[in-house]
């Protein structure tokens, strides 16, 4: 049995310690390819049994938790302050966003099903080729659109799962043992001046608490409109290979969670909160001169793409075309980078 995933702020602690956060960023075009967005803030992040009255039973069956999402709006995946080494699995409508096979308890070597944390420090879209992703994006279901849809032909789960898998005992010790080491090692020396910043865009105050509804008046669960991941642009983007041997992780995942996707009027009668502003205009981002992201590790090699998830088509291939204006940053913005909360009900899924 896995243990509890936990919610801490708007961030998802899985057992282990593999930390996740949702994050708001610019939706890109879907011809040729771009450095990495900024992020723009987080998504709230609620408990779906907090609202058992008024979501849908199919939902209460899920468990997990609930984020709101406009309509092709983007998002990506942040591990930062993962505390120590997780293969995290990383479904969308329960397609893995690596491998394109279908969702599995068990890790697997060939193809890689999973990102390793704290290496991988996050997770922008789907592997659809060599060094780049396309982009996680919102779409419905119904169409056929998302990647579930696409790749199974059948669009019944949506949203995104999660699972960890955490090193084993004699693992573990081994990587601690290294990392004392290394502390050790490095407070003989005169520490490096700060840097590395990793600008997150502005706060928004996402997270406050839900707003009880009032006396009375309390929202009944009715149908709410699933959403599913699509394929947006396409980013360089690495996802590192394990060089770790198989036999370093547990058999079995320490944890898992369902992440249900919900549009904002659906969110507002949900949950008696007013979901975030809709998504910034991309043009006018650029025009501002903010900050774009590049990132590589050539100490690492990324994992060569498979043939389901390079398949997959773009959303306006779907939903017709993206009209939203696009001015490409200049060189100058583009930026090389370098547990409290109460438990999540897992369901049936």
């Amino acid at each position: 049995m896995t243990g509890s995933v936990r919610v801490d702020g708007n961030s998802l602690v899985l057992p282990g310690g593999a930390r996740v956060r949702f994050v708001r960023t610019l939706r890109l075009p879907e011809t040729g390819t771009h450095p990495l967005p900024p992020g723009l803030g987080e998504f709230p992040v609620r408990r779906v049994e907090d609202y058992a009255d008024s979501v849908p039973p199919q939902w209460r069956a899920r468990g997990g938790v609930m984020l709101p999402m406009y309509l092709r709006e983007a998002m990506w995946l942040s591990f930062a302050g993962t505390a120590e080494p997780a293969a995290l699995q990383v479904g969308v409508g329960k397609v893995c966003a690596i491998s394109g096979l279908p969702w599995s308890s068990r890790l697997s070597r060939n193809p890689q099903n999973y990102v390793v944390l704290p290496r991988q420090r996050w997770l922008d879209g789907i592997k659809s080729g060599k060094g780049t992703v396309r982009q996680f994006v919102a779409l419905p279901l119904g169409l056929g659109a998302t990647v579930e849809g696409q790749v199974t032909g059948e669009e019944t789960w949506g949203g995104i799962q999660l699972q960890a898998f955490a090193l084993t005992e004699s693992a573990l010790g081994a990587w601690r043992a290294e990392e004392a080491r290394k502390r050790e090692a490095a407070a003989r020396v005169v520490p490096p001046a700060p840097g590395g910043m990793q600008w997150m865009g502005p706060s928004a105050g996402y997270g406050a608490a839900p707003m009880p509804a009032a006396p009375g008046a309390a929202p009944q669960a009715q149908a709410a409109r699933s959403m599913g991941i699509g394929a947006g642009g396409t980013m360089r983007q690495q996802v590192f290979q394990d060089d770790r041997p198989g036999s370093d992780w547990a058999e079995t995942a320490a944890g898992r969670v369902f992440v249900h996707l919900v549009m904002p009027p659906d969110w507002r009668r949900i949950t008696g909160e007013e979901p975030p502003p809709s998504p910034v205009d991309r043009a006018a981002y650029t025009r501002a001169g903010l900050p774009w992201f590049d990132y590589y590790d050539e100490s690492a090699e990324d994992l060569a793409p498979t043939d389901t998830l390079g398949a997959v088509k773009p959303a306006g291939d779907w939903l017709g075309d993206d009209h939203e204006p696009w001015q490409a940053p200049g060189a100058h913005q583009i930026k090389p980078l370098g547990d409290a909360g109460k438990p999540v009900a897992d369901g049936d899924w």
